[in-house]
């Protein structure tokens, strides 16, 4: 039945803990460690408030330039970060504002968020928009002159649209231009433009089987942007109660991106040292970089989500992720040479309660 929307009723608060450990051959890469708490509570039928804080503990070691481990340096950081929004409900039209922040050793980041939400009087289709402005300030470790900063605004519009009352589907597209510093202040012989457009079109489908009492969830994400970088995933994930008070929540993930435009595959000369680009000495590129984030690469990610509500008010959830990462993976063309191996497995454990 049309209803119109009104603030939650409940309160709610979740805590959640997170561990990353990533890895190449020979190398334990990155390790995070990342408790967080989320609260959202209900001023009245007609405001809502929510907000969260997270603290991520980094440590670890990353290559330099490429996927060298004898280019490999140690790190340690703490980033804390936080947001908070308000949305205010009319009818059958929500509108909301959120305000964040993250702070590192050398990144601070600062953005504020505008949204709103128009349904039809059926409840059927609901309109959303949003805009958003993110200031960055970026510094250096290793150089303390560096002083930079970065300039993002993003726009996006989608429509959620329930077909049936067993399917329920979603388009979203987003436009984000940023200006400043986009290079890594880590990585030798990285020189980004000063420029980059991002283009990102996702759909989600969700399908419910009345008869298994199961819901499969499935999207698709193509991204674009100035770099150069094109990039496709497919996801799904089957959601299926076991008896009354467990979940279990299987999921795959399928990744495949184009390198950017001045990604180089480095050759290793140990007489040299860092892996110039062909042709650097006489004639060297306006932009560079051989991050193995820019470069040509596929990638699976297999994840597995167990469930409990223990009761009405409390509930409980534990996910493991492996995510594994191949230049031979590529889908569409040729994946990038030189890359070794990579991959991440992630741990999450949660709680949450209503009140």
């Amino acid at each position: 039945m049309a209803h119109a929307e009104t603030a939650p009723e409940e309160g709610t608060l979740s805590l959640k803990y997170m561990h990353y450990q990533d890895e190449q051959p020979g190398l334990k890469r990155i390790r995070v460690s990342a408790p967080s708490v989320y609260v959202q509570a209900p001023l009245s039928p007609r405001w809502l408030i929510e907000g969260s804080l997270v603290s991520d503990a980094v440590s670890g070691a990353s290559p330099r330039y490429h996927t060298a481990i004898s280019g490999a340096s140690k790190m340690n950081d703490e980033r804390h970060a936080g947001d908070v929004k308000l949305t205010r409900y009319e009818g059958h039209n929500s509108y909301g504002m959120g305000l964040a922040v993250s702070d590192e050793h050398d990144y601070l980041g600062r953005s504020v968020s505008f949204d709103a939400a128009f349904g039809s009087e059926d409840n059927n289709r609901t309109w959303n928009v949003g805009l958003g402005f993110a200031s960055d300030k970026i510094s250096s470790r290793d150089n303390l002159l560096l002083h930079e900063s970065r300039h993002t605004t993003e726009a996006a519009v989608g429509v959620t649209q329930a077909l049936s009352a067993v399917d329920l589907l979603q388009f979203n597209l987003s436009f984000n231009r940023g200006t400043g510093y986009f290079s890594d202040p880590y990585k030798s012989l990285d020189v980004r433009p000063g420029e980059r457009n991002q283009s990102i079109l996702l759909t989600r489908w969700n399908h419910h089987f009345v008869s298994l009492g199961s819901t499969l969830r499935s999207s698709y994400r193509y991204y674009s942007d100035t770099f150069g970088i094109r990039a496709h995933t497919l996801a799904a994930e089957w959601v299926q109660p076991l008896g009354t008070r467990w979940t279990l929540t299987p999921e795959l993930r399928l990744y495949t991106q184009s390198a950017a435009s001045f990604y180089f595959d480095p050759v290793y000369d140990p007489n040299v040292g860092a892996p110039y680009p062909v042709g650097y000495f006489t004639s060297p590129p306006t932009y560079s970089s051989a991050d193995q984030r820019l470069s040509s690469f596929g990638a699976v990610t297999v994840a597995l989500k167990l469930a409990w509500q223990a009761s009405r008010k409390w509930s409980c959830d534990i996910k493991l992720e492996e995510y594994k990462q191949r230049s031979s993976w590529r889908v569409g063309g040729t994946g990038s040479p030189g890359l070794d191996p990579f991959s991440a497995t992630t741990v999450q454990v949660g709680a949450s309660t209503h009140f």
